[in-house]
């Protein structure tokens, strides 16, 4: 096992200006029953722009989102699901959005998981609040297995820009897990390498009293390039 977090955490409010600095510039994790009451359209939402994002240029989603809303109804998933195959065919014609077929076929698929699960646990948002947070590697798994193109990173910033207490395994926090002792791929995805991380994870959640996703944003800011906040 790595040593402990406090190691990581001193290191990181180095290079920020102190631990005050550090804490302050933080992101938001939302509590288990704000998560819960999302609406089903805004992890559909989410799903897609960390899909589309992964590969191009976040500024042409971005520029481009508002048309993504319109074009895919609000990303409804019960309203997705019900439209005819050639609405589908469409819309790798459509100039709202970027015409990739591959990616747009994720949001069909993906729109069947969410409504699917969402009849499963009385709301998508309660599925993943449910999920405990000793175990994001199983969720990460879940994801992927139910869901298109949700694994890896990608599936991993999903639920950190819905609010899920999670981690991401960056290349910073890679390189912050090896540099503490860690003995993983660089890439890792093996059970073995996925079960250590998330030992180390619960291990330092234990000693800090920190949400998972405070420590992963901490260990990024801990290591590599030291770029402002």
């Amino acid at each position: 096992m790595p040593g402990t977090f406090a190691t990581v955490l001193k290191r990181a409010a180095d290079r920020k200006g102190g631990e005050k600095a550090l804490r302050a510039n933080l992101p938001k994790v939302l509590q288990s029953s704000e998560l819960a009451k999302r609406g089903d359209h805004e992890f559909l939402a989410a799903m897609t722009r960390c899909i589309f994002q992964a590969g191009f240029a976040w500024k042409v989603i971005e520029a481009k989102w508002p048309g993504f809303e319109e074009a895919f109804l609000g990303f409804s998933p019960v309203a997705l699901n019900a439209l005819a195959e050639d609405a589908w065919t469409a819309y790798k014609s459509d100039t709202r959005i970027v015409k990739n077929g591959p990616k747009i076929k994720t949001v069909r698929v993906n729109a069947s998981m969410v409504q699917a699960v969402s009849v499963e646990h009385d709301g998508f948002g309660r599925y993943l609040a449910d999920w405990p947070t000793s175990d994001l590697v199983g969720l990460f798994a879940d994801l992927k297995r139910r869901g298109s193109h949700l694994g890896g990173v990608t599936g991993q910033r999903f639920l950190q820009a819905v609010g899920k207490d999670s981690f991401a395994l960056s290349k910073d926090v890679v390189a912050c897990l090896k540099h503490e002792g860690l003995e993983i791929a660089d890439t890792p995805a093996s059970k073995r390498d996925l079960k250590a991380i998330q030992d180390t994870f619960n291990a330092w959640h234990d000693e800090s009293g920190l949400p998972y996703r405070h420590l992963s944003a901490i260990m990024a800011r801990s290591i590599g390039e030291n770029y402002s906040m």
